[in-house]
């Protein structure tokens, strides 16, 4: 059972604030590695996910990385922090949140890419330029951002 759930057994479905970090990784081609989640109902997304206690916001980034794909990444560059109201979401089964969500970049990482099939559906590296239409909105924004710094 992780922090999360051990939290939701005291509060129920209130709101709550939780911290998560994301990667955008790019390829040697300047594609970015993009998730297609079994939840929410096959969107696509990048790689990242919620923090659990006494971690860094780096540390989130690496493990959730490697849990979801085998991969190790290295030398994680801050895109930006993403808080505030247009962070707010509520799960289907009632669960609200906000999340802050802290985003990386980086073009180094090594190890065969495994998608974890209990949480995801597919994983590939795509152009930018062409990205799919489901894609999570907060990510999208994201790689927009990135790109736009880039």
């Amino acid at each position: 059972m992780g922090y999360i759930e051990d939290i939701r057994k005291l509060v129920g479905h209130r709101p709550l604030i939780l911290v998560g970090a994301v990667v955008v990784m790019l390829d040697d081609k300047g594609r970015i590695l993009l998730q297609q989640r079994k939840f929410p109902k096959e969107s696509w997304g990048l790689p990242g996910g919620l923090m659990e206690l006494g971690e860094s916001t780096e540390d989130v980034a690496r493990r959730e990385v490697y849990e979801e794909t085998r991969l190790t990444v290295e030398d994680l560059k801050l895109i930006n922090v993403y808080s505030g109201p247009g962070q707010y979401s509520k799960a289907e089964n009632g669960d609200e949140f906000y999340t802050v969500t802290v985003a990386y970049y980086t073009d180094k990482f090594h190890g065969k890419l495994v998608v974890d099939k209990t949480e995801l559906n597919d994983c590939q590296f795509i152009d930018p330029n062409q990205l799919p239409e489901k894609v999570v909105g907060s990510h999208r924004k994201i790689i927009m951002d990135y790109l736009a710094m880039a």
